[in-house]
């Protein structure tokens, strides 16, 4: 794998304006009309992936594989919330990132995402049962 180039500090923040999709009741995960947790939860890992994307080697990705987060807030259909993410640790493949979700005045939603650098290719070619 080429030489890694993310180093800890990174960061990228998202936002979304909260809709009828991506409500707990369309979503699946409950049945208020509230900004629903998985949708919190890929707005967190789409920061996360903001934040190294300029900056990992040719040829290589990366993919979450542990995440833990406190939904903390409810969000009305109507209002945009931000999830800034920020690459805290890098330990080899290994880099952890806490992601903080705020409406511009409450904390929405807070934790840690954990995502591995790996050689693009290869994965999709071991997802795809390809050797």
């Amino acid at each position: 794998m080429p030489e890694q180039t993310v180093t800890p500090g990174l960061k990228a923040r998202v936002e979304l304006t909260v809709t009828d999709a991506d409500t707990a009741q369309a979503v699946g995960s409950g049945d208020v009309p509230v900004l629903g947790t998985p949708r919190v939860l890929a707005l967190a890992e789409a920061a996360t992936v903001a934040a190294t994307a300029r900056h990992l080697p040719p040829g290589t990705t990366t993919v979450g594989v542990r995440v833990e987060l406190e939904h903390r807030a409810p969000t009305p259909v109507g209002r945009t919330v931000a999830a800034e993410a920020r690459l805290d640790e890098v330990d080899g493949r290994r880099l952890v990132f806490t992601v903080t979700v705020d409406d511009g005045g409450e904390t929405v939603a807070q934790g840690r995402v954990e995502r591995v650098l790996l050689d693009r290719q290869r994965f999709v070619e071991r997802a795809s049962g390809a050797s």
